[in-house]
């Protein structure tokens, strides 16, 4: 009998356990927290600003003709076509991992100019118009200048962020802009002036960073190829032996550009999740 009694107070206790330890409300469990940072990327639409300045070349021949087409006199130099420019430029980038993509055009005002000076020399040139008499052994001056009035680019663009906010990348694409040219010779100043749009070539690269916000700044470096300029007139000049002459000319452009540039990109960071 007292085992039988032991037993049931043995299961009456382990019951009333069980009973109590239901009223209790069972844990519940969720998963860890999910945190979101925000991750700069390149890729979209973008639009900005730029200003800079050029150490520009023109490599030029300029000749004398006569009417007949005679070659009277040549000369071959170089002049800098140096100036601050500034514009704009709009763009898109995609980027996959640390690789970016993008396209870019841009236009710009230009204030780069320059000038050379040669001489017709002794006995070729007459320094006065046909009818006028003077000396035939006297040189004649002349003065050829240039200046880009603007100039613009298409091109690609390839790069590797080397950190999420910091771009470093190559560039190149076609080149075009408006070369104005006038020329003095003897008593005649600026007898002749002339514009000619030219395209070309151009390419260099840069570094952009990411400054704030959707806001990124960048320094470039483009070289550019406008390729050649020509043109010709005649002058009221006369040519020793007689007959008017022709001045003509064959200019090489081209460009070295540095400038800073700023955009805004129009969608903002991505967030990652982890």
């Amino acid at each position: 009998m007292k085992r039988m009694w032991i037993g049931m107070t043995a299961v009456a206790s382990l019951l009333a356990t069980s009973a109590f330890a239901a009223d209790w409300p069972m844990p519940t469990y969720t998963k860890a927290p999910i945190y979101a940072e925000p991750v700069f990327n390149w890729t979209g639409f973008y639009l900005g600003g730029n200003i800079g300045y050029s150490w520009g070349r023109s490599s030029n021949t300029s000749t004398l003709t006569s009417s007949a087409g005679t070659l009277l006199f040549s000369s071959t130099d170089k002049a800098a076509l140096n100036g601050v420019f500034g514009g704009g430029q709009v763009g898109y980038n995609w980027q996959v991992q640390n690789f970016v993509w993008g396209l870019e055009a841009d236009i710009q005002g230009t204030k780069e100019m320059g000038s050379r000076s040669f001489v017709c020399p002794v006995g070729v040139c007459i320094p006065t118009p046909v009818g006028v008499p003077a000396a035939a052994g006297t040189p004649v001056p002349a003065v050829l200048g240039q200046k880009i009035d603007w100039l613009g680019t298409v091109r690609g663009r390839a790069g590797v962020a080397v950190t999420p906010t910091l771009l470093l990348y190559a560039t190149g694409g076609l080149a075009y802009g408006e070369v104005n040219t006038n020329e003095s010779i003897g008593v005649i100043p600026s007898a002749f002036s002339s514009n000619a749009t030219n395209a070309g070539w151009t390419a260099g690269g840069g570094i952009e960073g990411a400054i704030g916000g959707n806001w990124t700044a960048r320094v470039e470096y483009l070289y550019v190829d406008l390729g050649k300029v020509n043109g010709s007139f005649l002058t009221p000049l006369t040519a020793v032996g007689g007959g008017v002459i022709a001045t003509n000319y064959s200019s090489h452009i081209t460009d070295n550009i540095v400038r800073v540039g700023i955009n805004y990109k129009f969608n903002g960071p991505v967030v990652a999740k982890y």
